[in-house]
């Protein structure tokens, strides 16, 4: 008997009544009155660990599964023991705890591939979910697919696998996993299509449920736009990708791991832009738990852009710390290194930041070519070419080519190396030859390089080229005539006899209307022919040709000039030179204001003159010229001052030295 509780059936009755109607508190509760009595229930002990499961109690009933081992074997409790370490994001234990139960049922099979999944195991992963599929006949085989589809959707974003499989679109969950299958294979228009049904689909099946708010339908719609504005943002529509982004952050969803995505989205958007509004983004994507929601490379580009940020906001220690970090987590993924260096280059040190990407390349040579890359790019912003062409020869993977060739080609022909550029031409085509015999990249190869030697007068090593295209293309009437112009210098008689395969000029003669492409649309510099104007008839004999004299113009006189008067004959002569000119007077000096010594004026000669003065008669006036006068306006009149209120001009002092005043 219970203390006061009744019998123990009664106990057992209770907790029946209370698990099917899912109140697992009040169930509980009953189990821990009978474990009072009886601590190693084994029945009650396993009662116990689904109450507490179905409550979220996770690590409470890990606690009492390990601290009952003895009663409780894998055999009882695997699968709630993997389940509480799945749940708790110990994926590597609830692993080992599977894989240590003999007999894998359905409900093991399931946990096992979402454990999986967590693991990014995605290849064990689907053939456990197609294995799931094939044998097993339930209620929940859409599900699986949703699941399944969600592998493979992680399969084609982060390993870069084009699935195999057609799924059924029957949700939204399936669409919008199929939507991502196509973001992964670059196909963004098929994919924002995708989007848009599962969005469609979404509205539809929870506006059926009438507990369903309409926020709660935004909220489950969230992680669909989110990822509708990352293919916008892929397809540079950035203003509506961030108008999308910013309405799902406005929402605040649960699910940290979209958020923190969404954050990290918008600051790739801002980039060195609006940094204040990407520091405060930067939060979102240190919530707890973030770490658990996301794939690594998700983790990965999220720590990377706190780098970018860091160093676009002049921190450079906090730049180098995260970078170091990155480093360590992902050794030899070359991102943090180039922003280490991207650091260390807005700080002038380009010598460092070789010698970090040398040490990189050194020691991880298989993911070397971005860091020689880049290694080339800053040797050339340095002006070293030659090392710059080193650098781009060494890269393995690349050296082949097109674009590698016609970088190499041009840099050598800058630093007037013509020999090292032909070397390169030669070494593609050799390859070319043995892999690609006859291919577009090769025949291309060989035409540029017989372009290049004639143009740097190789002709005779431009000739091998040129008849070896020639060869696989004897029509080629251009090739033919640019392999005849290179042995006219080297070898006439060859020339001669490769001139005989030239076509005639009558094969090669185009019929064309000259007249009629003169006057189609388009054509400029068009020949007017000559109209006949009506009413006009040409004379029937026709003299000799009569010139028409043209008018001369009158010149131009200049102002004043009296046209009866005869001009002066030496008039364009300089005056200097001129028979009347008799030099200039000397000991005359004008009457100038302002000019002589200090304190003298022209006041006195003026009034020594009698002719100006008020009682002197007027003269007569000079033949020739106006008598009225316009007379100046009393206001703009000076007033006449006396000469006791008239300033003396200041003194200048004399200078000291050689010089006058």
């Amino acid at each position: 008997m219970a203390n006061g509780t009744g019998p123990v059936s009664a106990l057992w009755t209770e907790i029946n009544r209370c698990g099917q109607n899912g109140d697992f508190t009040r169930a509980l509760k009953a189990v821990n009155k009978i474990l009072h009595e009886n601590k190693d229930d084994v029945t009650a002990l396993l009662c116990k660990i689904v109450c507490l499961i179905q409550n979220g109690g996770f690590k409470e009933a890990l606690n009492v599964i390990n601290t009952h081992t003895k009663s409780l074997t894998s055999d009882m409790i695997g699968f709630e023991k993997a389940y509480c370490e799945y749940r708790l994001n110990r994926v590597e234990g609830a692993l080992k705890t599977i894989q240590g139960i003999p007999e894998q049922t359905d409900k093991l099979k399931e946990l096992y591939g979402q454990v999986l999944y967590r693991l990014e195991r995605y290849d064990e992963c689907r053939a456990v979910y197609k294995d799931l599929i094939r044998n097993s006949q339930d209620d929940y085989e859409e599900e699986r697919k949703t699941n399944l589809s969600a592998v493979l959707a992680a399969q084609s974003m982060w390993d870069n696998t084009a699935p195999d499989l057609d799924l059924p679109e029957s949700s939204y969950e399936l669409c919008y996993n199929a939507a991502c299958c196509l973001i992964g294979q670059g196909q963004f228009s098929q994919a924002l299509t995708q989007l848009q049904k599962a969005e469609e689909l979404c509205r539809k099946s929870l506006a059926e449920d009438s507990d369903v708010m309409e926020e709660d339908i935004e909220a489950e719609l969230a992680i669909i736009h989110s990822q509708m504005a990352y293919v916008m943002q892929l397809q540079g529509r950035l203003e509506e990708a961030l108008q999308l982004y910013n309405q799902v952050i406005k929402l605040k969803p649960s699910d940290v791991g979209l958020l923190a995505v969404t954050a990290n989205n918008i600051i790739t958007v801002n980039k060195d832009q609006n940094v204040f509004d990407s520091k405060k983004k930067v939060k979102l994507t240190n919530a707890e738990g973030v770490e658990h929601k996301l794939a690594n490379k998700q983790l990965q580009a999220i720590e990377l852009n706190k780098a970018l940020l860091a160093m676009y906001t002049n921190q450079a220690e906090q730049c180098n710390k995260l970078a170091s970090n990155l480093q360590s987590q992902y050794p030899g993924h070359p991102k943090p290194v180039l922003v280490q260096v991207a650091q260390l280059c807005r700080e002038k040190q380009h010598n460092k930041a070789i010698e970090l990407l040398q040490r990189f390349a050194d020691q991880y040579p298989e993911n070397a070519s971005r860091i020689k890359l880049t290694m080339a790019q800053l040797y050339l912003t340095q002006g070293h070419v030659t090392k710059a062409c080193d650098i781009l020869k060494s890269i393995e993977e690349f050296e082949y080519k097109l674009g590698m060739v016609s970088a190499l080609v041009t840099l050598y022909t800058h630093e007037e190396d013509i020999d090292s550029a032909i070397d390169v031409f030669s070494q593609a085509i050799q390859y070319y030859r043995s892999k690609q015999p006859g291919s577009a990249a090769h025949l291309s190869l060989v035409r540029e390089a017989a372009n290049y030697k004639l143009k740097y007068g190789r002709k005779k090593e431009a000739t091998s080229d040129l008849e070896q295209l020639w060869n696989q293309n004897k029509k080629d009437i251009h090739t033919l005539a640019q392999l005849i112009s290179a042995y006219s210098l080297v070898d006439q008689d060859k020339a001669k006899a490769l001139s005989k395969q030239l076509p005639s000029p009558d094969s090669m003669s185009l019929n064309v209307d000259v007249d009629e492409l003169e006057n189609s649309h388009g054509a400029t510099n068009i020949r007017k022919k000559a109209t006949k104007v009506i009413g006009e008839t040409q004379p029937k004999e026709q003299g000799p040709d009569i010139k028409k004299k043209k008018k001369k113009k009158k010149g131009k006189l200049p102002k004043n000039c009296d046209p009866k008067s005869t001009p002066d004959p030496e008039r364009w002569l300089p005056m200097r030179e001129r028979s009347y000119y008799r030099g200039r007077k000397k000991g005359k000096k004008k009457e100038q204001v302002g000019r002589g010594t200090q304190g003298a004026t022209s006041g006195a000669s003026a009034e020594l003159d009698a002719s100006k003065t008020a009682s002197s008669p007027p003269t007569s006036p000079q033949p020739g010229l106006g008598t009225s006068t316009s007379a100046v306006p009393p206001r703009q009149q000076k007033p006449a001052v006396p000469a006791a209120a008239r300033k003396k001009a200041p003194q200048k002092k004399k200078k000291g030295g050689k010089g006058g005043w």
